[in-house]
């Protein structure tokens, strides 16, 4: 990646142990490759000061924080006052992860779903977007995200989206945004670029989920958000766009739901 353009990794996590010892360098290396922002998410509350921490320390890093589906059964559930609370952080632009995966949770289907409504309520207070986990969990997720957005309007990013076109179109049609991750790169992913192709490029943005997903010619290794630009320029050819038009496009878009995280 070279010249001007510059991208954001709209989702990554590095407090994880991944990235012990090398943070700097790693965000060195996105910096380098053109990914100029990132948003580092806390997937459990308790969790949060050393997340923000993060933030706090890395002029190019923001931050995020919910309750992860998959733990919402072991941790005890979040509060509307406290997610509101931490919002008023300055480097805070998110409420979430949240969501419903019932893959390999679905025993705790109920307490995940009472945990994203809070999140939900969180996201509706205080204006700042919904970061969405969605796995096997469509025609729920579908249904809450609506319901919840008929007593009162929010915004909302569908994280790492691979579910299918029925969850993107009911999505979609709220207004809502997909995020691509590295499995859209794959090569046994021409279904889910099709879902992609068809959504309005306004809606769109890229993201790692580092250190997992990571994108060919990386596929099997670590993640990081460098690799933020082999997604995203796969995203380009899906769009059948020119790569400079398509970096700015993420880039309008990222903005638009994220404005706490305007540099």
């Amino acid at each position: 990646m070279t010249g001007d353009i510059r991208i954001t990794d709209s989702h990554c996590h590095l407090d994880f142990p991944d990235f012990d010892g090398e943070l700097g360098e790693v965000i060195a290396r996105a910096r380098a490759a053109g990914v100029h922002r990132m948003v580092t998410i806390c997937t459990r509350l308790r969790q949060e000061r050393a997340v923000r921490a993060i933030a706090e320390a890395h002029a190019p890093v923001f931050y995020a924080a919910g309750t992860h589906p998959m733990s919402a059964a072991e941790e005890p559930l979040a509060t509307v006052e406290e997610l509101v609370a931490l919002a008023a952080h300055p480097k805070f632009v998110g409420i979430g992860e949240t969501g419903l995966d019932y893959h390999y949770t679905a025993e705790s289907a109920e307490v995940q779903q009472q945990s994203l409504r809070i999140h939900i309520a969180a996201a509706q207070e205080t204006g700042l977007p919904l970061i969405i986990h969605a796995r096997d969990a469509d025609e729920d997720m579908a249904r809450i995200l609506t319901e919840e957005f008929r007593n009162a309007p929010y915004n909302c990013v569908m994280h790492c989206f691979s579910s299918g076109p029925a969850l993107a179109r009911a999505v979609l049609d709220l207004g809502f945004y997909l995020s691509m991750s590295g499995i859209v790169a794959f090569p046994r992913s021409m279904a889910l670029r099709e879902i992609f192709a068809s959504a309005p490029v306004d809606r769109i943005l890229a993201e790692t989920d580092a250190p997992y997903l990571a994108p060919p010619p990386h596929r099997g290794r670590r993640n990081e958000p460098a690799y933020t630009v082999h997604t995203a320029q796969m995203g380009a050819e899906v769009f059948g766009m020119d790569w400079t038009d398509f970096a700015a496009q993420l880039e309008a878009n990222f903005e638009r739901l994220f404005p706490k995280a305007v540099l």
